[in-house]
């Protein structure tokens, strides 16, 4: 049994993530997954952390000779990656998804765990969106991002997001069909949001 928690930049999800395991009992797995990839990669933590909003940059400065094979389901032939550090990289990424999706009651944040592990049946995929102007205010408020920068940031963030779906699960990130539930935590709130996700993990006996 595990839930996955996909979200907008700035929707809440770190902070229902936490609210839904404790009310469960359960494990949150976020920046744990930066320090097993590094650990495994050897890249430092600082360089990883930010993979799935900078999709480009990273993985562009390894790009300098032919493309290899990427793993099964991945995208054979993404457009900007096309150096095998970069795709030893994202199929770390992958196992160690996986192999969290293979233990019990844990909450996973991001790293397209629900793309990685949308076969699975013990699992609940949630998905957390808000208004932009909702957003921006919990960027500025609550992240500490200049007023200015922080609707392009918000803007880049998500869009490299959806490029980390498409290009290496063929995944449409903001399709709902997706997902158990999309969550709107600009009128839920966090707490209203946990509120549905712990209900349903109730239903099931979970």
């Amino acid at each position: 049994m595990f839930i996955t928690i996909s979200r907008q930049f700035a929707a809440g999800g770190s902070e229902i993530a936490k609210v839904v395991a404790d009310s469960l009992g359960w494990t949150v797995v976020d920046d744990a997954f930066i320090e097993e990839i590094a650990h495994r990669t050897g890249y430092a933590p600082e360089e990883i952390e930010g993979l799935e909003e900078r999709v480009p940059s990273f993985m562009e400065r390894f790009a300098q000779s032919s493309a290899a094979a990427f793993p099964e389901n991945l995208v054979t032939s993404p457009s900007w990656i096309d150096q095998p550090d970069a795709m030893r990289l994202a199929r770390v990424t992958r196992e160690v998804v996986e192999e969290l999706g293979r233990r019990d009651r844990v909450v996973l944040v991001g790293r397209a765990a629900a793309a990685v592990l949308a076969r699975e049946q013990s699992a609940i995929h949630a998905r957390l969106v808000a208004p932009v102007a909702y957003r921006v205010r919990q960027a500025v408020d609550r992240l500490g991002f200049p007023e200015k920068k922080a609707l392009s940031h918000l803007e880049e963030i998500d869009d490299n997001r959806a490029r980390y779906h498409r290009e290496l699960y063929d995944r449409d990130w903001n399709d709902p069909v997706h997902y158990h539930f999309v969550l709107n935590t600009g009128l839920l709130g966090s707490e209203g949001a946990a509120r549905i996700i712990v209900g349903y993990a109730h239903e099931l006996g979970w």
